[in-house]
């Protein structure tokens, strides 16, 4: 089973993280203030030295007084004081702005996804997208609301202790310098290799996570193919792919840590072997050799560190890179910076399709719709039939905007639709789709989907029109019920009843049904008929139906084959011209009656 392609993957570069800049500028006064209590927490960690050489050379000096000993070592703990509060402030700060900048991350990505065309999601697994949404933010945090801090007080503290070192001791210094030359290009060389490994890897579990959220959306179907054991076998071979590529990247950073472990421990002792040199030639004091040692420590430590930060800085640069991926990809749907109001309808909308033509971009070759075209009047009740594959879905489709064709015009209340704002667009229809979406929340969250501020009186009073109101007071809670994921708790026919209320609520000018009726019982659907011919009354009504009794008494029918709109008139008309329609209609009148299906 082949996966769509996923979004570009180019190599992470730690560039990628200046993608994060928009974000970070609404906090520009706690990043200040992380940065004061970052440098003084540096300050006081390179102050420390110093105290300790004052105590070794003045305090173990003979003669000294008891009080003088106590006041140094007092010193020594003020300084450690002081670098327990600010280091304590740049935790808090640091990790409170990781977590904010991180939400807005994640925010702004899913609410940009959501405005996507379904051109998007053709092409990008809902799997994938989650990968990004979780496990990418997730490294995005540990940079901003950790790592990121740790690198700029070690890099601070490198500078500080190298400054020192050479305002002490510039001999030892330059020697130190070169070590670090030493250790600096191997890093660097190493460091290419994690980054594009890190890369691969975030990509390899996104895979893993858009399988899984592909077979776990289709549970049912893959049990009732007794497919278990095979989708295990694909997402065993998926992770043990992923788990190849992350093995690699840890070998790879295993590798870059242990080199400048090793590296910073070389530079150490070298600083300590010339020092103790120069103590037994009487050239520098004990307390000058003590604050040395510990200066080439702070270096050698923050030089390891950086290697640490380095590592998961270019793993949540390969992160970014991938949610800017995301927020930066454009909708296929183009929109006017100056949207056109059109009025709002009293009796419903009028709809006029000019010419429309469109074909999938997956499909150049094969036009949905072919040269489309007609005119709907205020309150008219519309039938879209014909065999499948005739383009009544993509009617809808287009109606709603979801896709835009390559020629024509759709008029909606006198306004071309690509000239309205999708909100305004979509805020006149209502769907019920002919495989009704069941959110996993209450009956009355679920029925109050499309009007939110609906008052209880109004969701029972959409509940009653929709025929919905009887299975729900036997329901544990009535209306406060939970449905579980996907509705799994309901029938189909009583999904679908839930979806006529939905679109009843909302209450629109201009009701699209689509096999608004296909998962109910004759008894049901009779009744469930009567409520929405009911519900249609004063708007306009579009029906797409595969079985042509629930239609027969359309104002208008339109007969659909291959995209082309070939016949068009009332259903005694339509029998009269003895068409593909009085055919089709002919087949099913036939068969139910044999059902026992109601004609009329």
């Amino acid at each position: 089973m082949t996966q769509p392609p996923l979004l570009a993957s180019p190599q992470a570069h730690p560039a990628s993280l200046s993608g994060l800049l928009p974000f970070l500028k609404p906090y520009r006064w706690a990043l200040a203030a992380a940065g004061v209590f970052l440098l003084l927490a540096a300050g006081t960690t390179l102050a420390f030295p110093w105290a300790l050489r004052q105590l070794i050379d003045q305090g173990l000096a003979a003669g000294v007084s008891s009080d003088h000993l106590a006041q140094d070592f007092m010193l020594l703990f003020a300084v450690a004081s002081a670098l327990a509060v600010f280091s304590s402030a740049r935790y808090y700060t640091v990790s409170w702005l990781g977590e904010r900048i991180t939400t807005d991350v994640r925010n702004a990505v899913y609410g940009h996804v959501l405005a996507q065309s379904p051109a998007f999601f053709e092409t990008t697994q809902s799997g994938e997208v989650l990968s990004r949404l979780t496990n990418d933010t997730t490294l995005v945090q540990t940079v901003v609301g950790s790592s990121f801090s740790m690198g700029l007080r070690n890099l601070v503290m490198g500078v500080g202790a190298m400054a020192m070192l050479v305002w002490t001791n510039p001999v030892l210094m330059l020697q130190v310098m070169v070590v670090l030359l030493l250790v600096v290009l191997p890093s660097v060389i190493l460091g290419r290799r994690v980054r594009k490994l890190s890369r691969a890897s975030q990509d390899r579990v996104a895979d893993a996570s858009a399988l899984a959220s592909e077979v776990l959306n289709a549970i049912s179907v893959v049990q009732s193919y007794t497919a278990e054991q095979r989708e295990t076998h694909r997402f065993v071979a998926s992770t043990t792919k992923a788990l190849g590529t992350a093995l690699r990247r840890i070998r790879a950073r295993a590798v870059l840590v242990g080199f400048i472990i090793l590296a910073s421990s070389a530079v150490l002792l070298w600083g300590l072997y010339m020092g103790t040199l120069a103590v037994r030639a009487g050239t520098t004091t004990a307390g000058a050799l003590s604050q040395t040692i510990v200066y080439v420590i702070l270096l050698a430590s923050a030089f390891a560190v950086l290697g640490e930060v380095y590592g998961d800085m270019l793993r949540a640069a390969g992160a970014t890179e991938r949610l800017m991926e995301l927020l930066h990809s454009q909708s296929t749907l183009k929109q006017v910076e100056q949207p056109v109001q059109a009025p709002w309808p009293v009796d419903g909308s009028v709809l006029s399709l000019d010419s429309v033509s469109f074909h999938y971009p997956s499909r150049p070759e094969t036009w949905a719709l072919k040269q489309l075209s007609g005119q709907i009047a205020a309150g008219q009740t519309v039938a879209v039939v014909g065999p499948s594959g005739a383009g009544k879905t993509t009617l809808f489709d287009l109606l709603m905007r979801f896709h835009d064709p390559q020629s024509g015009r759709i008029i909606l209340d006198g306004v071309p639709i690509d000239q309205m704002s999708l909100h305004d667009l979509r805020g006149r229809m209502a769907i019920v789709p002919q495989e009704p979406v069941i959110f996993s929340g209450t009956v009355l969250e679920n029925i109050r989907y499309g009007r939110p501020e609906a008052s209880a009186q109004e969701v029972l009073a959409a509940a009653e029109a929709a025929y919905a109101q009887e299975f729900i007071t036997q329901l544990p809670q009535g209306m406060d019920t939970y449905l579980g994921d996907r509705g799994v708790r309901l029938s189909g026919g009583q999904r679908q009843r839930i979806a006529i209320a939905r679109a009843i609520l909302k209450n629109p000018p201009l009701l699209l049904l689509d096999e608004a009726t296909s998962a109910l019982d004759a008894q049901s659907e009779k009744m469930v008929q009567a409520a929405l011919e009911k519900a249609m009354s004063g708007r306009t009504t579009l029906v797409i139906a595969h079985r042509l009794a629930t239609v027969q008494q359309a104002d208008l029918i339109w007969v659909m084959d291959q995209g082309h709109l070939v016949e068009q008139g009332t259903h005694a008309q339509l029998q009269a011209q003895d068409g593909l329609y009085a055919s089709l209609a002919a087949l099913q009148f036939h068969a139910a009656v044999e059902d026992g299906w109601p004609t009329v």
